[in-house]
């Protein structure tokens, strides 16, 4: 019998990762056991010797770095999402005003954990973008941003809660810079919250990496084979993600 097809990826894959999974599993035979986490705390478990044979990343840093070492492929980006802002429903965000909103002292920004989890660092250059717009953006963003997901001792939501929600849902932010599938997933789950695009001058792309270990069996370059396909990229789509 075949061993499951151990892929660790980035927490804001999991909904579309799972349903790629069940497709390729059903058209394959291979099973596949899915790890979800902030690709930083991922790849430090790799480090320490977990078996994964096929890492997502939310950035391509993280896959770089394994690569690096010589253990694993270098990575290819196959797919791309990018920041919204994930709002309460009485903050009178606009993307004109976006920059205005998270920068009130009487607003609650929230974000992921930098090094932790690539969304936290794409929230960070969004606010050395916010410099070159505003002086004194920088310093105020950074003092303010409360650092609520992605780190590794984070609260975990309750079984069955999506992350962003649950902490929107909580009260602990007004505004949260989030990645925008992750966004509207959260609207689905708490329909009163509100998304706010990022403006151009402000936005952050996130490019995702993917990365195969040297010496896997060939089900690990079939998935990720897979995940360059018309049909899983149709997926990604639907979810809200961009092309690579």
């Amino acid at each position: 019998m075949q061993e499951p097809l151990q892929v660790y990826a980035a927490g804001s894959l999991r909904e579309v990762f799972t349903e790629i999974a069940r497709d390729h599993e059903v058209r394959t035979g291979q099973k596949v056991a899915l790890t979800f986490g902030a690709s930083g705390l991922l790849r430090e478990r790799i480090e320490k010797g977990e078996g994964a044979q096929v890492f997502a990343s939310a950035d391509t840093q993280h896959p770089q770095r394994l690569a690096a070492a010589g253990v694993w492929a270098p990575p290819t980006v196959f797919v791309r999402n990018s920041l919204c802002a994930l709002t309460q429903a009485g903050v009178n965000a606009t993307p004109q005003n976006l920059l205005e909103t998270m920068l009130n002292p009487a607003v609650k920004l929230g974000t992921s954990t930098p090094k932790a989890d690539p969304s936290g660092d794409y929230a960070w250059e969004l606010f050395r973008k916010a410099e070159t717009v505003r002086a004194g953006a920088y310093a105020a963003l950074d003092a303010k941003a409360l650092k609520l997901t992605g780190g590794p001792d984070s609260p975990k939501p309750p079984a069955g809660r999506g992350t962003y929600a649950w902490v929107m849902d909580q009260g602990q932010a007004d505004v949260f810079l989030t990645y925008c599938t992750n966004a509207v997933a959260s609207q689905k789950e708490v329909p009163r919250l509100k998304v706010v695009q990022v403006p151009a001058n402000l936005q952050v792309g996130a490019a995702y990496g993917l990365t195969v270990r040297r010496g896997a069996p060939a089900s690990a370059d079939a998935f990720a084979k897979a995940l360059l396909a018309t049909a899983a990229q149709a997926a990604f789509a639907r979810y809200g993600f961009g092309q690579p």
